[in-house]
C-alpha cells in the first residue's frame, strides 16, 4: 500500500525499483502503474500473441504478472483497456541503462550538458529497427518526487515518474515522444509540496504565454550552408572591419496585421533585414538576446529559456534560416548573452527544486536590485557549467560568430548598486567577486578553445583591468570590450551648446589617453535612446539643420576614431523619437531629404570603414593614431591621422564641432603631396549646406601643428572631413 500511495500521490523518486522488469527465479515480473485501467496485456515488441496479462488489487491501479517467456533483450508493451477504449505503449520502466546513459559523463566536459541533458532524441533497438524515444534527464538535487508531464499523458503527473540520480538529476527514457512534443517538469520539493510546474532549463524550444511549456526539438535536421563564411572568419578580428549594426528583432519593423501590428519571423527577417544590412554596409548583426523571455518588456535582458532561441519569430530552424542566411550574405552574427542575472518567473529558474538551486540563498548575493531579478551563484560547479554550455551551445548548435555578454560590471563587483550594507565582502573583505570573475575566465577559455574563430564582448563600465587580454597574461580573457567611457564623455560633449564646448574640449578627447589599454569597440547602443534619453537625433542642440549637422560630424568623428564600430538600429535614419520596444523604427521619415541624407551619410561611412585600411587595421596598435592638433578647444576643432599596417596610407580626420565655418585653415601634415577629399559630411549629398571644400589640395613645406608639412583648406560648419594620402 505505501507503494501504492507514492504512486498515487507522485513521491516515487526511485520508480525503477518498482516498475518494469525484474529478473528472478521464475522467470521475468513486470510491474505497471497505470491509473484508470481496467484491463492491461503485455506483449513482445513485434510478435502478435499475447506473452500475459497484468493483474491488479481491487481498486488498485499497480498491475503486476510474471514470465518465463520474455528473453533478455526483448521489449514488451503495455496493452491497456480503459473506460475510454483500448490503446498501447512501449513501457518506459524497461530502459533503466538507457536513461542512466543521460548522466554519463555529462559532468566531465560543459558541452555535455546540452549533448546529454535536457530532451534528446535517441533510437532504442527495436526487433525490426530503430524505436523513436526522448531520453529527459532534469537537474533539481533537493526535489523529494519529479514527474514528466506533456500532452503524451494528459499533464498527469502521477504516471511518468523520473527516477533520481546520485548526481542530482532525474532521468527517464520514453518512447513514442518524438520532435514537437510539448512537456514539463511537475517537481515537488523537500517537504513534498508541489511547485509550479517547470520548463526545462535545457529546453531546445519553448512556448509563449500561457504555457510557457518546453518542446522536444531535433537540432539535427537543419542543413547548413554558410561553409564559404565559416572558412573566411578565420581572418584576423582585430585586423580587420567591423561595424555591427544592433538590433531589436520585434521592433525593426512591425508590420500591420488585422487590427494590430504583429512580429516579422526570422525567415521574414532573413528577407527583410539582411538585405537591408548589406546595403547599408554593416559588417555584423548583434541582436538583443534571442534566449526565450516572457516578458516583452525586458527586450531579452531577462531571459528563462537559455538554451531556445524565442519562439516570437518561429523555431530554432527558423533562427538557423536567419543565421545561416546572414553567413551567405557575409554577415556575421552576434548575440547578446546574459549570465547575470534571471527573471523569478514560476516556469524558470527560481527556486527550481523548492530551492536555490541556480541562484544565491543570500538575497544580498542572489538578488538584483536594479532590475529585480535573481543572481546565478557563480560558486557552484552546476551553475558554471551550465553557463559555460550555455555560451557554447550557441556557438555550436547555431553558428553564431560572438556573444556580447551584457552587463559584466554587475557580475565583477558585490557592491554593484548596492548601499552599505546590502552586499556582503568576498573572503579578503573586498567588493570583488572572485567566483563571477573565474567564471567569465573558464568561459572565455572554453569558446576560444572550442570556437577559435568566434568573439567574446564585454559591456564592462568600469575600469576593471584587462578585461579584453587572454587569461594567461592575468585578464578575464574577452576578445573585445565596449568603450562605455568614449560613449559616455563624446555623448556629453556633442550634447552641449557649440558655444559652451570650448569648456568641454577633454571630453572629445580624453579617450585617447586609455584607448589601447582594451581592445575596444565604440558603441551607440540601445540604451542610449531609452528611457527619457531621447534619440541621437534629439539630443543634438541647436534648429533642424544644426542638429541634422551636429548628428552627421559625429558619426564621422565615431568612425574615425580607433575602435571597432556599433550603432543601434534606427541612428542611421536620424529617428526622431526615442525607440520604443512595442513599435517599429520610423521609417516614413526617409521621406525627407534631412533622413535620407543621415542615411546616405552612414552607408557612405560603412563603404569607406570597409574600404580604406587605415580605418581599421591598427585600431588596437598605438602606431596607428597620431594627434595632429587635439588642444584647440577654443575653436572645437580636432585633427588626427589614421594609419594602416604598412604606413604606406595615411588617412586625416578633421572635425569643426561649431556652426562656424573655417576658411583656409591649416593643418600639419606628415608627408608631402596630394591629399584628397573622400569624405565632406556637409555635402549636399547629406543635406548639408554644400559649404566650398577643395577636393584635393597639395601639401607644402611649411610647418605646422609639429609636422613637417601642412596643408591648407576649408572646414564647413559642424562638419568633419576624411583626406586621405597613399
Amino acid at each position: 500500500m505505501q507503494v501504492e500511495q507514492q504512486m498515487a500521490w507522485n513521491k516515487c523518486a526511485h520508480p525503477f525499483e518498482v516498475l518494469g522488469p525484474k529478473k528472478s527465479a521464475g522467470g521475468t515480473a513486470i510491474t505497471a502503474w497505470i491509473p484508470g485501467a481496467t484491463k492491461v496485456g503485455v506483449t513482445v515488441l513485434g510478435q502478435e500473441k499475447a506473452l500475459m496479462e497484468l493483474t491488479a488489487a481491487k481498486g488498485s491501479s499497480l498491475f503486476t504478472g510474471q514470465t518465463s517467456a520474455l528473453s533478455d533483450g526483448q521489449i514488451y508493451q503495455l496493452d491497456v483497456e480503459n473506460a475510454d477504449g483500448k490503446y498501447s505503449y512501449v513501457d518506459p520502466y524497461q530502459f533503466q541503462q538507457q536513461a542512466y546513459h543521460a548522466v554519463h559523463f555529462i559532468d566531465h566536459a560543459p558541452q555535455n550538458l546540452y549533448r546529454q541533458g535536457g530532451a534528446q532524441l535517441i533510437e532504442l533497438d527495436g526487433p525490426s529497427g530503430g524505436i523513436a524515444a526522448t531520453r529527459f534527464a532534469v537537474y533539481a538535487p533537493n526535489a523529494s518526487a519529479v514527474s514528466l508531464i506533456g500532452d503524451f499523458n494528459r499533464w498527469d503527473s502521477r504516471l511518468h515518474p523520473m527516477q533520481k540520480t546520485d548526481l542530482g538529476f532525474w532521468v527517464l527514457v520514453v518512447p513514442g515522444i518524438v520532435a514537437g512534443e510539448r512537456y514539463k517538469y511537475h517537481i515537488k520539493d523537500a517537504h513534498g509540496h508541489d511547485l509550479p510546474h517547470k520548463a526545462d532549463p535545457l529546453g531546445f524550444h519553448a512556448e509563449q504565454f500561457p504555457s510557457h511549456a518546453s518542446r522536444v526539438f531535433d537540432h539535427s535536421q537543419y542543413q547548413w550552408q554558410d561553409e564559404v563564411w565559416m572558412e573566411s572568419r578565420k581572418q584576423d578580428k582585430y585586423r580587420s572591419p567591423m561595424s555591427i549594426y544592433e538590433v531589436h528583432l520585434g521592433s525593426w519593423k512591425r508590420p500591420q496585421s488585422k487590427s494590430k501590428k504583429r512580429y516579422l519571423s526570422y525567415r521574414e527577417l532573413a528577407e527583410d533585414l539582411i538585405p537591408y544590412v548589406k546595403e547599408m554596409g554593416y559588417t555584423h548583426l548583434e541582436l538583443l538576446p534571442v534566449s526565450e523571455y516572457p516578458f516583452d518588456g525586458s527586450w531579452g535582458y531577462q531571459p528563462v529559456g537559455m538554451f531556445a532561441p524565442t519562439s516570437r519569430f518561429g523555431d530554432p530552424d527558423d533562427f538557423k534560416f536567419f543565421v545561416d542566411q546572414c553567413h551567405q550574405q557575409q554577415i556575421g552574427v552576434i548575440i547578446d548573452w546574459v549570465p547575470a542575472h534571471f527573471p523569478e518567473d514560476g516556469h524558470g529558474l527560481a527556486r527550481f527544486d523548492g530551492s536555490h538551486v541556480y541562484e544565491y540563498e543570500d538575497p544580498r548575493r542572489g538578488w538584483h536590485p536594479d532590475w529585480n531579478s535573481c543572481i546565478y551563484d557563480f560558486g557552484k560547479d552546476t551553475v558554471r557549467q551550465f553557463l559555460v554550455a550555455n555560451a557554447l551551445f550557441w556557438l555550436d548548435k547555431f553558428h553564431v560568430d560572438g556573444l556580447r555578454v551584457d552587463a559584466v560590471a554587475s557580475m565583477l563587483y558585490l557592491d554593484y548598486s548596492r548601499n552599505e550594507g546590502e552586499w556582503v565582502p568576498n573572503v579578503d573583505g573586498g567588493n570583488e567577486n572572485y567566483e563571477a570573475i573565474s567564471l567569465l575566465r573558464w568561459m572565455n577559455e572554453e569558446v576560444y578553445r572550442h570556437f577559435p574563430d568566434a568573439v567574446t564582448i564585454a559591456e564592462e563600465s568600469t575600469s576593471f583591468p584587462k578585461v579584453s587580454r587572454p587569461v594567461f597574461d592575468g585578464g578575464l580573457g574577452f576578445g573585445f570590450k565596449w568603450n562605455m567611457g568614449w560613449m559616455h564623455d563624446s555623448l556629453h560633449y556633442i550634447s552641449k551648446d557649440p558655444a559652451y564646448r570650448c569648456y568641454h574640449h577633454g571630453d572629445i578627447t580624453f579617450s585617447m589617453v586609455y584607448a589601447y589599454h582594451e581592445n575596444f569597440i565604440l558603441p551607440i547602443s540601445h540604451d542610449e535612446v531609452v528611457h527619457g534619453k531621447g534619440s541621437m537625433l534629439g539630443k543634438m542642440p541647436g534648429d533642424e539643420w544644426q542638429q541634422a549637422a551636429n548628428l552627421r560630424s559625429y558619426a564621422a568623428f565615431m568612425f574615425g576614431h580607433p575602435g571597432k564600430k556599433l550603432n543601434f538600429m534606427g541612428n542611421e535614419i536620424g529617428q526622431a523619437r526615442e525607440w520604443n520596444h512595442d513599435g517599429e523604427l520610423q521609417w516614413d521619415l526617409l521621406a525627407f531629404d534631412k533622413h535620407q541624407g543621415l542615411q546616405t551619410l552612414y552607408k557612405t561611412l560603412n563603404r569607406l570603414y570597409t574600404s580604406e585600411p587605415a580605418l581599421y587595421e591598427c585600431d588596437h596598435q598605438p602606431e596607428g593614431f597620431a594627434w595632429i592638433d587635439h588642444e584647440n578647444g577654443e575653436q572645437s576643432v580636432l585633427s588626427f591621422v589614421r594609419k594602416d599596417a604598412s604606413d604606406s596610407q595615411h588617412l586625416y580626420v578633421v572635425s569643426n564641432f561649431t556652426p562656424v565655418p573655417r576658411p583656409s585653415f591649416r593643418i600639419g601634415v606628415m608627408r608631402p603631396g596630394k591629399y584628397k577629399l573622400v569624405l565632406n559630411t556637409d555635402s549636399q549629398v547629406f543635406w548639408g549646406s554644400e559649404y566650398p571644400v577643395s577636393e584635393v589640395v597639395e601639401a607644402v613645406a611649411k610647418p605646422w601643428n609639429h609636422q613637417p608639412y601642412s596643408i591648407e583648406i576649408s572646414i564647413p560648419p559642424l562638419a568633419t572631413l576624411y583626406l586621405i594620402h597613399d
